[in-house]
């Protein structure tokens, strides 16, 4: 597929039925990863997915590091370890003893590792956008961290988001020039299965909200 063709106005039933499914079946992966490697032409399709995203003044201001070297990704999972380490002090008791028993990453497990970065100089000192909301550029990288995820859904392919590594040592380990962060440190690969519902979920750490409790009307608090 790689670039795709100019899209079409209005999008039909049966592929809005197919986002949908695409999009509820997005999960954050662990512990299923298959050590088959994905084929160049499915990972183009994700890359340009998530370089499609929509950024603040078309800054665009993501790059995407494919880490596919063992040495390397030991680091990266030895800095996890100890940031899991120090997670695990945070929580104390029964959640302490559920917290270590969770499955957080799969670094060595999936055939491929991604980190999504932040160029936080891209497009000058003066960004069309950014001028009273300096922090638009990481909103937007996170905007490409969905996209990238909805596309390898969407090709079949699981994503795991690993959130527990201190930043400036996954910077350092990545060689990261000054001005350009870490926004999302991924570990890609087909999986034996999708689970039915989120990992967490069915682990009974946390439950997903209703929706209802979620929307206000005017300000904050008001359900009217």
């Amino acid at each position: 597929m790689s670039e795709p063709n100019t899209p079409q106005l209005d999008i039909d039933e049966l592929a809005r039925e197919h986002f949908y499914q695409v999009l509820y079946g997005r999960r954050d992966v662990r512990g299923q990863f298959l050590p088959n490697s994905i084929p160049d032409d499915v990972l183009t399709n994700i890359l340009h997915a998530a370089h499609h995203a929509p950024s603040v003044g078309l800054s665009q201001p993501w790059n995407f590091i494919l880490i596919r070297d063992q040495a390397k990704r030991q680091q990266v999972f030895n800095a996890f370890q100890k940031a899991n380490d120090e997670a695990a002090e945070m929580f104390s008791g029964e959640r302490q003893v559920q917290y270590q028993a969770l499955k957080l990453q799969g670094i060595l497990d999936s055939p491929l590792n991604v980190c999504i970065t932040c160029d936080r100089k891209r497009g000058g000192p003066v960004v069309l956008g950014k001028t009273h909301q300096a922090e638009m550029d990481l909103y937007s990288t996170v905007c490409a961290v969905q996209n990238f995820w909805l596309a390898a859904r969407a090709e079949n392919v699981g994503v795991g988001w690993v959130s527990i590594i201190d930043r400036d040592v996954l910077a350092n380990l990545l060689e990261l020039p000054e001005g350009v962060v870490p926004v999302a440190y991924l570990c890609v690969g087909y999986v034996s299965e999708f689970l039915k519902k989120p990992e967490l979920e069915l682990a009974q750490w946390e439950k997903r909200s209703q929706l209802e409790d979620m929307i206000f009307t005017d300000n904050w608090g008001n359900k009217a």
